[in-house]
């Protein structure tokens, strides 16, 4: 076992006792069959128990696991004839985003995600998943070119939030961000997000105004990062812990307000634990809410999107009764 987080580390020290009495038997010869199963069946029974009562800060600790599945693992795994597509035409290439043409059970479709590094190297190439004005820029040059050849539109979700540093800033982050925001209500083909790690602040956004947006089950969706909220509150991103418990953050907390329309089940453990598996339940997903928009209309669709986005926040006003004066 490897990558094992803190809370994870009771089932490390039974899967270890475990391999250390089968290399005995086997060593010694000695027959420990009704031992081992009775320790599996602990083990398993055990796992239920971590895996079931999983708090909001333990499901930020694995939506950010470095071995996660990327946009690009996910890509792999669900489409074929995946061509990546670089550059924004304006500035450059935004190594943070990848997007680019796919098939998705022979359907075209264009395909954009957030991208994470998979090593140092990788995540510094890659700005360790937060975009520049042109990962953004790119990625709408992708989607207004889907529109244009009424190709469905599907994003993965995974960033911290967008790039802060002054270059980006130099080069009009915040329009880049405005810009997606506006045009992808506007888009007139179906769009589907998919919530796959960490969804961070407008840097998420950008890619995430859909007819459906979905999260894996241990993936976590925010206008602010934990650490960014604990800076504000606390002055100390170290307590990111305590903001991600009390923000609302989980697949379940969104989905009971309807920000979500749908949880993916993942592998117990997380999605890194089986990939291919995790794929499977994202792409049956996938699937089931394409074929459904698309029996839309192009109008249907963008209707369809503003809808969603204005049931979010639903208040209630009451009106102050005044207190007569004597």
């Amino acid at each position: 076992m490897a990558g094992e987080l803190p809370f994870e580390q009771p089932l490390v020290e039974l899967k270890n006792k475990i391999d250390e009495l089968k290399r005995f038997g086997e060593e010694k010869n000695i027959d420990f069959t009704e031992e081992i199963a009775r320790l599996e069946q602990r083990y398993a029974k055990l796992a239920e128990d971590i895996y079931t009562t999983i708090s909001p800060s333990q499901k930020m600790h694995l939506a950010r696991h470095h071995q996660r599945p990327t946009a690009l693992d996910f890509i792999q795994h669900i489409f074929t004839d995946f061509i990546e597509m670089h550059g924004d035409r304006l500035y450059g290439d935004d190594l943070a985003i990848v997007g680019g043409l796919a098939r998705l059970n022979g359907i075209p479709v264009t395909v954009i995600g957030h991208q994470r590094g998979k090593d140092t190297k990788d995540n510094i190439a890659r700005f360790f998943g937060s975009p520049h004005p042109e990962g953004f820029r790119k990625a709408l040059r992708l989607m207004q070119q889907a529109d244009k050849f009424k190709r469905p539109i599907i994003t993965f979700i995974d960033t911290k939030g967008a790039y802060p540093g002054n270059t980006a800033e130099e080069r009009g982050q915040s329009e880049a961000i405005a810009r997606n925001l506006r045009d992808m209500m506007l888009l007139r083909v179906p769009v589907i997000c998919v919530v796959i790690g960490e969804g961070g602040s407008g840097g998420a956004l950008a890619l995430g105004v859909g007819n459906r947006v979905l999260m894996l089950e241990n993936a976590i969706y925010s206008a602010i990062s934990p650490n960014g909220a604990a800076s504000i509150l606390w002055k100390d991103a170290s307590k990111a812990d305590q903001a991600a418990e009390a923000m609302k953050i989980t697949a379940d907390d969104l989905k009971e307000m309807d920000v979500i329309e749908e949880i993916i089940p993942e592998p117990q453990g997380g999605a890194h634990k089986d990939v291919p598996a995790a794929s499977a339940e994202v792409k049956e997903a996938l699937v089931r809410h394409l074929a459904e928009l698309l029996e839309m209309s192009a109008d249907e669709l963008r209707e369809d999107r503003y809808e969603k986005f204005r049931r979010i926040g639903v208040f209630e006003e009451q009106t102050k009764v005044g207190s007569t004066e004597s």
